[in-house]
C-alpha cells in the first residue's frame, strides 16, 4: 500500500529555480476563530529557513476537515503537512498515509503519556502540539454576586454554591448539549476525579476486562442527574443549545456563572470583558483536590507522499522546539507533551496548571476504548438518561456496549 501510494506523489508543493521548496500546510487551526498564533510561528519558520516557504491553508474542522483532507490524501494531492488527532493517527496510519517520524530528534523527548496518541503500529506518525484541558469556566464577577469567594474544588461545595447562586438569582450553570458532546464530556471530567483517583490504571484494567464501566461510572453518572434534579440545569433545555456556537455565546453573554468547555475558548471568553476561571470540574469528596482532564489535542503529520519529506520534516520539527511550541500553547491555554517542554500558565488556569503541575490529571483514551463512535453513543445515551427516557444501569450497559464494539 505504502509503495503505490509514494509512486502517486503527493502535495502541490514546488522547487523554484533559485532552490527555494514550497510545502503546502493544511490545518484546522490557525484560521478562523482559533488563529492559536499559528501565522507568527509560520513567519518565524520562514525566518529561520529562507529557501523554505510555507503555503498555509486553514480549514474548517470536523467533517469539512475530512470531506476535503480524504479525498486529497487518496488522490495523492494532500498537503505535505496535514494537522491530524489521535483517531486520525490511527485511520490515516492504518491507510499509510502518514510518515514515519520515529527517528526525528523530538521523538524520543514526548511524555510517556502522550505516546500511544502519537504512534501506530509501533511507530511515531505524528507531532504532539499540546494537551489541552476540559473542565469549568467560571465567571467571577457572577460568583461574587451571590457571596462565593472562590471556585469550587470538591462536589458538596460545587452543590453548594449552586444553590447560592441560584438563591441570588443567578443561573448557576449551563450544560449546552444538542450535540451529546458537553454531557458525555463532563461524565468524563468527573471519571477523571471519581474513577481514577482510585484506580490510575482504569483504563489498563478496563482493556484488560477486568472492570467494567456499570460497576465503576455510576457516581459520575449521578453527579450528572443530581445537577437536573436539584433544579440546576433544564436538560430538556440544553438539548436545544449548540455546544460550540449559542452555548460559547450565551456564557460570553454573562448569561450563567458555570459553563464547561475546552481551554481553547478561553481566549475568546476573555474578550467577554469579565473575570473568568477555568478549573477541573470538582467532582470529589469533601476537602478533595479535583483531577484535571486533558485531551491529546491537534498534531502535525508528514503526508507519506509529499515531494518535500526534507522540508516537511524541517517544519515539524521547528513546531517541536520549546520557544516556538509555546506560541501555540499560550493562544490555546494548553500544556506541553514533551518532557522538556514549557507550559504556560495564565492567571486564568491557575487551578488547572496546579493539577498538571502536581500530577492531577488524567489523559482522556481517546485512542483506545473512548473513541469517536463511543464518544457519539455515550453522548446519545446520556441525552436519553438525563431526559428520563433510560435507566441509569442500562445507560451504562450501552457505553460499555460502544466502548466493547469490535
Amino acid at each position: 500500500m505504502a509503495m503505490s501510494l509514494a509512486a502517486c506523489g503527493g502535495g502541490s508543493s514546488g522547487t523554484a529555480a533559485d532552490g527555494t521548496v514550497t510545502i503546502h500546510v493544511e490545518a484546522w487551526k490557525g484560521g478562523g476563530a482559533e488563529p492559536a498564533n499559528v501565522a507568527e510561528i509560520n513567519q518565524a519558520f520562514e525566518a529561520a529557513n529562507p529557501k523554505i516557504k510555507v503555503d498555509f491553508q486553514y480549514v474548517t474542522a470536523n467533517d469539512t476537515y475530512m470531506q476535503k483532507l480524504q479525498p486529497e490524501l487518496l488522490g495523492g494531492k494532500a498537503g505535505d503537512v496535514i494537522m491530524v488527532d489521535s483517531s486520525k493517527v490511527q485511520k490515516w496510519g492504518d491507510s499509510g498515509y502518514l510518515a514515519d517520524l520515529s527517528k526525528e530528534s523530538w521523538a524520543n523527548k514526548i511524555s510517556d503519556g502522550a505516546k500511544p496518541f502519537v504512534q501506530n503500529g509501533g511507530k511515531t506518525l505524528a507531532m504532539p502540539m499540546e494537551l489541552v484541558g476540559i473542565g469549568l469556566y467560571a465567571n467571577t464577577d457572577l460568583l461574587k454576586k451571590a457571596g462565593i469567594g472562590a471556585v469550587p474544588t470538591d462536589w458538596p461545595t460545587f452543590l453548594d454554591d449552586l444553590g447560592k447562586l441560584k438563591a441570588a438569582g443567578v443561573n448557576p450553570i449551563a450544560l449546552p448539549d444538542k450535540a451529546g458532546w458537553t454531557a458525555q464530556s463532563a461524565l468524563q471530567a468527573s471519571g477523571s476525579t471519581v474513577v481514577y483517583q482510585k484506580n490510575k490504571q482504569w483504563d489498563a484494567d478496563f482493556l484488560a476486562g477486568k472492570t467494567s464501566i456499570p460497576s465503576d461510572w455510576q457516581e459520575p453518572l449521578n453527579q450528572l442527574k443530581a445537577l437536573g434534579d436539584q433544579g440546576y440545569v433544564n436538560w430538556k433545555d440544553e438539548l436545544g443549545v449548540d455546544e460550540w456556537s449559542q452555548g460559547s455565546q450565551d456564557f460570553m453573554a454573562g448569561k450563567s456563572a458555570f459553563w464547561y468547555q475546552g481551554a481553547w475558548q478561553i481566549s475568546s471568553v476573555k474578550k467577554a470583558g469579565f473575570p473568568i476561571s477555568f478549573a477541573p470540574w470538582p467532582g470529589g469528596a469533601a476537602g478533595t483536590k479535583p483531577n484535571a482532564m486533558f485531551f491529546t489535542g491537534t498534531m502535525w503529520g508528514v503526508n507519506s507522499q509529499s515531494k518535500n519529506t526534507d522540508a516537511a520534516r524541517k517544519y515539524v520539527e521547528f513546531w517541536s522546539q520549546a520557544q516556538n511550541l509555546s506560541k501555540f500553547l499560550e493562544a490555546e491555554n494548553g500544556a506541553s507533551p514533551f518532557t522538556d517542554g514549557s507550559t504556560p500558565i495564565a492567571q486564568e488556569t491557575t487551578a488547572f496548571g496546579a493539577a498538571f503541575t502536581e500530577g492531577r490529571y488524567r489523559l482522556m483514551p481517546s485512542n483506545t476504548w473512548l473513541s469517536g463512535p463511543t464518544e457519539t453513543a455515550a453522548g446519545t445515551a446520556l441525552q436519553a438518561f438525563l431526559l428520563g427516557q433510560k435507566s441509569a444501569d442500562q445507560t451504562l450497559k450501552d457505553i460499555q456496549a460502544a466502548a466493547t464494539a469490535k
